[in-house]
Order: structure tokens, then C-alpha cells, then sequence
């Protein structure tokens, strides 16, 4: 027994150190450091959370947030958010937005505005520099270098700003791919040009190095672009081979991709530094458009991921640096600053954007669109803030105002654009409509009438099918029609979406149908996407039924299945756009419920598809128990020819002679279905 109680002994005495560690290592950690990054995890995510529910620029909230938590309020210590680890954070969780970023990117979106892109983020980086700095020379009085940087660094503008604003505005046609690819592939170049423009000066103004000459400056730039751009595109190459390999072979599980992936960036970013200062955010936005552009592997799941990752990032980035500022940051905001902001947004970008679309085929209205949109973002904040933090010793005093005049630049742009831009698109008509159409994911010829009466009734509606039959004959019929397989990878870049905002699985198959809703989930949100049922008992326990989860929601009611809504159309029934009776109007009740036209017509008599709302907003029927029919709305029904009423006689002489009595009454007639049978028996989704 001796053994065994002296080696109980020493297990507890090993024990009672390692708590003691334990102890003193959490005790190394000030409290206030962890607390204030909770506050700023909590701050973060809560004033997105904000600025989703108000329809605000999370980026307004985000800085108006950090800096109350700050200075102000003094909730965030700004004493402990200082120090080399905050700008190690701050770099690398940049280096990540860029990656998500990149991954955006499709190469195939450059066909047509290729040249504009690339001129904006040369020509027009330069002339932004050039007339930025001159600004801040003679209107905010900076030292020349320092003008010379703040001009380089209000080159960026960012995705973090303007993918926000295009998903609000919904731009037509080009000129919102141009603003998604300048967005995200200045930030690089501009954080190059500023890092280069910082070198030199910290170069010029060493002791160790004076009478250096501006031969020797402008020799270091050179060669200082050529490395960063060489390291950048050999890492990101290297580690997106690496990458897709690991990912092809499946040398990973599935629940260590996005990590691997995170690794991997991660390691490149370091790696890319170490070869070459700052060089690290190039070679992450290069990889990205490299991953998201090669066939071999899929990338969705490690977007969505990034996606998750990018909200926590940019949302704890705003509030700190913006929590660092103090009071006395704001004596360096007066008129003058007001009058540079005017002349950035008013004259510089303006004519960054004419000048370097000169020549290109962009109409006068797309230009002026480009021309008011430059809103600038985290890029601008961090690196203003990691620069201040370096030239300290080289420009005591006068680096302080930088840093508030790139934040009041931020505040000033987000809130101008931000407030004006989607008046300005719908004023050059260049807002897409509200997106109110409609995704048919099949195009059989029930689905093509049904689809039909839709555009009549003026909302966009588009077709996708595999079946070259059905596309055919949809655009016979003056249907928007898009051949290819639902499931493919790239068919959302293929497909056009204007005016689209909901999504209809129209095919006779629930296993293939479910996939199309889960496949579409990164397009639509989940209460846009419908489903129909192939049979009648498909949703109801029948063989072979798909989970709840696995599917969308339901097309046309719980009831309603594809062979129906085929069997009734075959059968000689009509789509037609109904109002309530006179005599029903006229009634105290508030609306009419399914049960109540259930109650009222014969089964299958009518079958409720799509309620035509007062303010023209089209609703899709789907559950049942959510059905609502006003006095004022107007209903598109599949109507049976022998329609008979189980309810009271009403005398309403055009729809006894028609269809019977009922609540209901015809507004119009519609085209009959045309006679496809031989496309019928080939139909496909």
C-alpha cells in the first residue's frame, strides 16, 4: 500500500501546483483586458444588429459606438487597448476581410468592364493621391509628407462600405460589378502605395541615412512595388495550390475545412510579410480571387464561413480603433476639414472616375453612379491608426491630426453616400426595381402559363431550365428563359436576377427539388425560396419524404402538388385574377381566410397561387394558416371550369353564367395554356 499512497500523494501535490499556475496565469491577464474585449465583442455585434433593425450604415453606428465607449463614456479602457498586439490584430484580421473578399471575385464579370476596373485602381488611385494630397497641404496645412500620406491612404475605399450600399441599391447592369471589383481590389493597392509612401519617409528622415536624396526615395519605392507585388503573387499562387490540393484530395474532414483554410490564410498573410513588409494584404485578396475562380474544389461552405467571421471582425475592429481616439481629437475637426471632405466627394472622385473611363463605352448616367460612390472603410482606419502609431517619433505633434481627419473622412463618406446613393440610382434610373419577380426553377408548359399570367401583370419573372425544349418555347412565348442545370455550381452567375426576389421549384422531382432550395440558399433568403411538391402525400408522411429543413417552403399551399396544379391545367381550368364580390366587400369582415374559400368552392375548384397586394407588392401563397385576403387585394387563382359553391347564393349574373357563385368574382380572362404535350412528356427540371 505504500506505493499507492505516496503516488496519490504526488498526483495531488501536482494537481495543487498546476491550480496554483493556473491561478497566477489568469491572474497575468488584467481584468480589464478581458473585459473590455467583451464589451467590444457585445458592442460589435449589437450595433450591426442596430443598423440591420434601423436600416442604418453599420459603419456610423459602429465608430458613433466605439468612440462613446471610449472618450467619452469611458466604459472601454483606452489605456489597455494600446501596444504592437492591437496593430497585429488589427493587419492580420485585415488580411482576412481581403481574403472573403477575393472570393466574390468572378473572373468572368471582367469581360465586359475589365479596362474601367483596372483604370480606376491605377489612373484613378493616382489622381485621388495626387489631388488628396494637395488638399491637405494648403487646405489642412500638413506637413508635405504627411499630406503625401494621408493622400495615399484616402485612395481606399473598401467592401466592408460599399457591398453594404450595392445590396441596398441594387444597381442595374455593370456598373455594379465595376464598384464590387474596384471596392475590393483598391484596398490592396491603396494599403501598398500608403506602406511605400510611410517607408519612405521614415527613410528620408533617419539620421543614419540623411542627404539620402529623392534618387534614392524614389529607388526604394521602385524596388519596394516590384517585391511586394512579386512575393504577394508567388505566396498567394503557392498557398492556393497547397490549398485546393488538401481540399480535392479530402486529406482533411469536412469540419476541419474552413479551419484548414483559415490556417492557410493565415500563414500566408505572415509569410508574405516576413518575405516583404506588408505585402501580406495583396497576396490574401489574390488568393482569394484564385480560390474562388478554380473548378476543382467548391468554395461555398468557406464563404459562408468568412462571411460569419468577416461580421466579427469588422464589427470589433471599428470599436477599438475608434475607442482609442480622445477627446482632444476633436479640436482637429473644424471647418477645414468640412471643406477637404466637400472637395473629395464633390471634385476628386468625380474626376478620378471621368478620367479613367475615358474612351470606355460607360453612359453618362452609369458615370455619375461611379462618381458618387467612394465611401471609405476599415482599411482607412486601421492603417491610419497603425501609421500614427510609427511616425510618433518622426513627426511628434503633427501626426495627431491625422488620424481624426481619416476618421471624420470615414464618418463623413459612409454618411454622404450612404443617405444619397440609392435616390441618386433611382433618379439616373439605374436602381433596380423592388425585387418583387419571380425565380421559376422549371419550365414546364402549366408553369410557363402560370408564369405568363405573372408578367402580365407587370413583375419581372424568369425561367431555368435543363430541358432545351422548354427554353425554347418560353421564349417563343416572351418569357425570360435560361437553359442550364439548377445544380450547377456557377448557374448564379450565369442566370440574370434583376427585379428577382423569390424562388419557385417548379419540378416533379422533391430529392432534386431539395437540393435546388439548398443550393439557392446563398442567393435567396430562406423565406424567398418555395417548393412544390411532386405528389400530393409528399409533404404529408408519403414514401420517401424529405425533412422539413431539407426543403423550401411551401408553393401554393400544403395541399397543392406539381401533378395537381398539371391535371387541372390539362383539364381545361383557368388562371384568372379575382376580387371579392360586391355583396362580400361590403361586409364587416376583416379579411378571408383559406378555410374560408375552402368552405365556399368545391374541392380543387379554386386554388389560391398569388395575392396581388393594394401597393402592388406580390405575395406568394404558402401556408395556409397565414392566408389573408382583404377587400382591397386582388387574387391569381387557378379557377375549375364547373366551380360550384358549397356557401350562399350571391347573384352575381357574369360568374353564374362562368364559373358559379361564390366570394369571389372574375376581373379578367387570361389565355388558355398552350398545347406543348410533346414537351410535357420530356419535362425536366
Amino acid at each position: 500500500m505504500q506505493p499507492v499512497n505516496e503516488l496519490c500523494w504526488t498526483l495531488r501535490f501536482r494537481t495543487l501546483r498546476a491550480r496554483v499556475f493556473l491561478a497566477d496565469a489568469l491572474q497575468a491577464v488584467p481584468e480589464s483586458i478581458l473585459l473590455n474585449i467583451t464589451v467590444v465583442v457585445m458592442l460589435g455585434i449589437g450595433a450591426q444588429w442596430a443598423a440591420w433593425r434601423f436600416r442604418l450604415p453599420s459603419i456610423l453606428l459602429l465608430l458613433l459606438v466605439g468612440f462613446l465607449a471610449g472618450p467619452v463614456l469611458g466604459v472601454l479602457d483606452p489605456q489597455s487597448l494600446r501596444g504592437d498586439w492591437l496593430f497585429a490584430f488589427v493587419s492580420l484580421s485585415i488580411g482576412i476581410i481581403l481574403f472573403e473578399g477575393g472570393l466574390s471575385l468572378r473572373l468572368s464579370e471582367l469581360r465586359e468592364v475589365g479596362s474601367t476596373v483596372f483604370n480606376l485602381i491605377t489612373i484613378g488611385v493616382l489622381l485621388t493621391w495626387g489631388l488628396g494630397a494637395a488638399g491637405a497641404y494648403y487646405i489642412l496645412e500638413f506637413d508635405v509628407g504627411l499630406s503625401v500620406l494621408i493622400g495615399a491612404i484616402l485612395t481606399v475605399t473598401g467592401p466592408t462600405v460599399i457591398v453594404p450600399l450595392l445590396r441596398h441599391v441594387r444597381p442595374k447592369g455593370r456598373v455594379g460589378t465595376i464598384a464590387k471589383w474596384e471596392g475590393i481590389t483598391i484596398d490592396p493597392v491603396g494599403a501598398i502605395l500608403a506602406v511605400l509612401v510611410l517607408e519612405t519617409l521614415i527613410l528620408m528622415n533617419d539620421p543614419a541615412r540623411a542627404g539620402a536624396g529623392t534618387s534614392a526615395a524614389a529607388e526604394h519605392v521602385a524596388i519596394g512595388l516590384g517585391l511586394e507585388i512579386f512575393v504577394a503573387l508567388g505566396i498567394s499562387v503557392v498557398a492556393t495550390m497547397l490549398l485546393v490540393v488538401i481540399l480535392r484530395r479530402r486529406m482533411v474532414p469536412d469540419f476541419l475545412r474552413n479551419p484548414v483554410t483559415l490556417m492557410v490564410v493565415v500563414v500566408a498573410f505572415v509569410v508574405a510579410n516576413v518575405l516583404q513588409h506588408e505585402s501580406g494584404l495583396l497576396a490574401t485578396t489574390l488568393m482569394g480571387i484564385a480560390l474562388a475562380n478554380q473548378p476543382y474544389v467548391s468554395v461555398q461552405r468557406i464563404i459562408e464561413f468568412k462571411e460569419n467571421l468577416q461580421v466579427l471582425l469588422i464589427g470589433s475592429l471599428f470599436v477599438l480603433l475608434s475607442a482609442r481616439l480622445e477627446m482632444s481629437a476633436l479640436e482637429y475637426i473644424d471647418l477645414r476639414v468640412l471643406i477637404f471632405l466637400g472637395i473629395l466627394v464633390v471634385i476628386v472622385r468625380p474626376l478620378a472616375v471621368f478620367v479613367s473611363s475615358f474612351g470606355s463605352n460607360l453612359e453618362w448616367e452609369e458615370k455619375a453612379f461611379l462618381s458618387w460612390l467612394a465611401p471609405r472603410g476599415i482599411v482607412a482606419a486601421a492603417v491610419a491608426s497603425l501609421f500614427a502609431y510609427q511616425l510618433r517619433p518622426v513627426y511628434p505633434g503633427a501626426v495627431d491630426g491625422m488620424v481624426p481627419v481619416i476618421f471624420a473622412v470615414i464618418v463623413g463618406t459612409v454618411a454622404i453616400y450612404g443617405l444619397t446613393l440609392a435616390p441618386l440610382a433611382r433618379w439616373l434610373d439605374l436602381a433596380e426595381p423592388n425585387p418583387n419577380g419571380l425565380l421559376f426553377v422549371g419550365a414546364a408548359p402549366w408553369v410557363r402559363t402560370v408564369a405568363r399570367h405573372v408578367q402580365e401583370l407587370g413583375y419581372s419573372v424568369a425561367l431555368l431550365d435543363n430541358n432545351p425544349v422548354h427554353v425554347r418555347s418560353a421564349r417563343e412565348e416572351g418569357l425570360t428563359a435560361h437553359q442550364g442545370n439548377a445544380l450547377s455550381e456557377n448557374i448564379v452567375d450565369e442566370i440574370t436576377l434583376s427585379g428577382i426576389g423569390h424562388l419557385l421549384i417548379t419540378i416533379p422531382n422533391d430529392e432534386v427539388a431539395s437540393l435546388t432550395a439548398l443550393h439557392f440558399s446563398e442567393v435567396f433568403e430562406s423565406t424567398d425560396i418555395y417548393q412544390l411538391a411532386a405528389q400530393p402525400d409528399s409533404r404529408h408522411g408519403g414514401e420517401g419524404v424529405m425533412p422539413g429543413h431539407l426543403r423550401g417552403r411551401p408553393l401554393f399551399g400544403e395541399d397543392t402538388s406539381y401533378q395537381l396544379l398539371k391535371a387541372c391545367l390539362n383539364r381545361g381550368d383557368t388562371i384568372e385574377v379575382l376580387t371579392l364580390s360586391d355583396e362580400t366587400s361590403d361586409e364587416t369582415q376583416e379579411y378571408y381566410s383559406h378555410e374560408d374559400l375552402s368552405n365556399e368552392y368545391e374541392d380543387e375548384s379554386v386554388i389560391p397561387l398569388f395575392i396581388l397586394r393594394e401597393n402592388d407588392t406580390l405575395e406568394i401563397v404558402s401556408e395556409t394558416n397565414q392566408f389573408r385576403l382583404r377587400p382591397q387585394d386582388r387574387l391569381l387563382a387557378l379557377v375549375g371550369a364547373g366551380t360550384e359553391t358549397r356557401g350562399r347564393d350571391h347573384k352575381t349574373p357574369e360568374v353564374e353564367q362562368t364559373k358559379g357563385d361564390g366570394i369571389l368574382e372574375i376581373e379578367e380572362s387570361s389565355p388558355e395554356p398552350p398545347d406543348d404535350e410533346t414537351a410535357d412528356a420530356t419535362e425536366t427540371g
